[in-house]
């Protein structure tokens, strides 16, 4: 945990920016996998640890507003627990250890919500048996629960958040440079031979000695075209190029995201050193243009132009680069959005909603294709930490419906793009702190260049 301070004061800053009103934050459970007592690895809910900060299953807490009052509900261990689990710092101790001296049982919270007049306002739930207490609690049915979460509590949530204090950076450099490690791992560990799932463990052994865990399920395929191509049994093999998006979740439970694509021979081939390049140009010009004040989604179209410049001079795309990009000829080979926030969660605040967390009242999300999957546009401030993660991605399928819809014929060669029907994809992805005059590269520098790559392949 932090120093106690820190949760004091993001509680306080909180009860200033609602005003008035009771907030409940509920902790999450123990989650079972397969029976009662096989539990998957405890994940405690991010604003719960943003706010109160403590890292066990079964805790809810308010914040009356008005009464100034933070109050912890939890029970203690039974003797049961105690032979099992070993002896524990009880309730008391440990909320006093974030700033918080009233701690109440469990069967108390009902009572205080049943008696409070006055708003209570709750996040939205994203498990279902939160969704379910609140329910009982508030006298709701299911879908007004989901539906009837505090829009000013998010906005207030997101504006702290958002802004990653020198603390929170320290956390986040020390998560990154672990999946850093995960990646050097694999980038020298690749064999032909190997299947997808015996390097992706490698990868999951450094996340869990760096002493936290994976902070998403590992992204690992020779089959890169596939945006979310989780790893599998599959054989890799020289020749083709195995795509890395992986990322540990350290201690204090923050995150870190990077991506490294890579010939699982020794050397990238002539057109895949090509593609490399384009991409890698991409992922810099982005990284330059970072700044407070411009738009997320300024710098995703720049991006964007940058790989089609780079196919223009391949011979896949032709006409105005701009013009290109405003029809959405772009999407052919990047589907996806440049990049996000991160902290606490890798995909940060998405519980929240990407209206609130990436967006804001004036400028809203899309719905076309390719840019609907942006999930940050807004301008970007001092202290946001955002991932930049251009890539080609040449799917088959999307390419056959895009000539049999005669789309984009004044801005793809279809006929130079059908050498990259057994392609696949590529992606390089780094995480940055948005400064006041620009950007900072976050945690160790890590192989980036072609060259760079291929020298640890060799």
């Amino acid at each position: 945990m932090f120093d106690k301070q820190v949760y004091i004061s993001r509680r306080r800053r909180l009860k200033q920016q609602l005003g008035k009103g009771l907030l409940l934050f509920l902790g999450n459970e123990e989650s079972s996998m397969n029976y009662k007592d096989n539990w998957y690895h405890f994940r405690q809910d991010s604003s719960f640890l943003y706010f109160f900060g403590l890292d066990k299953p079964g805790l809810a807490a308010v914040i009356d507003v008005e009464g100034d009052k933070d109050i912890l509900f939890g029970r203690e261990l039974t003797l049961d627990e105690i032979v099992w689990m070993g002896p524990q710092p009880s309730i008391a101790e440990q909320a006093a250890g974030v700033g918080i001296t009233d701690v109440r049982p469990p069967a108390g919270l009902a009572d205080v919500l049943k008696n409070y007049k006055g708003l209570i306002h709750f996040l939205p739930p994203y498990r279902p048996e939160n969704i379910q207490k609140i329910s009982e609690w508030l006298g709701l049915s299911l879908t007004a629960v989901k539906e009837g979460a505090s829009v000013p509590l998010i906005k207030a949530v997101v504006a702290q958040r958002s802004i990653k204090s020198g603390e929170e950076v320290r956390q986040i450099e020390d998560a990154v440079d672990i999946t850093a490690a995960m990646h050097l791992a694999a980038i020298k560990g690749a064999r032909d031979g190997m299947t997808e799932a015996q390097l992706a463990g490698t990868l999951q052994g450094i996340a869990i000695s760096g002493g936290g865990n994976l902070s998403f399920p590992t992204i690992l395929t020779v089959h890169g075209q596939v945006l979310h191509n989780h790893y599998s049994s599959t054989v890799m093999r020289t020749g083709q190029m195995a795509l890395c998006d992986a990322g540990a979740e350290n201690a204090m439970h923050y995150a870190g995201d990077m991506t490294r694509t890579f010939p699982v021979g020794k050397r990238f081939d002539s057109l895949q050193r090509e593609m490399y390049d384009i991409v890698l140009s991409a992922q810099e010009a982005a990284v330059a243009a970072l700044k407070p004040g411009i738009l997320f989604r300024d710098v995703h179209f720049l991006a964007a132009e940058k790989l089609v410049e780079g196919l223009k001079e391949a011979g896949v795309m032709k006409g105005d680069v701009k013009e290109a990009v405003a029809a959405g000829a772009h999407t052919m080979v990047f589907q996806c959005g440049l990049g996000h926030m991160m902290g606490l969660d890798v995909h940060d605040m998405e519980d929240l909603g990407e209206p609130y967390v990436g967006y804001t009242d004036e400028l809203k999300k899309s719905t076309e294709f390719g840019l609907k999957s942006l999930r940050l546009g807004r301008a970007l401030e001092p202290g946001f930490v955002v991932t930049i993660e251009p890539g080609l991605y040449f799917i088959p399928e999307l390419m056959d419906l895009r000539k049999s819809e005669r789309k984009y014929f004044d801005f793809i060669n279809y006929d130079k793009l059908e050498a990259f029907r057994s392609f696949g994809g590529i992606r390089i992805e780094e995480d940055l702190l948005i400064t006041d005059t620009g950007s900072r590269l976050l945690g160790k520098p890590l192989a980036k260049s072609a060259e760079e790559i291929e020298a640890l392949r060799g």
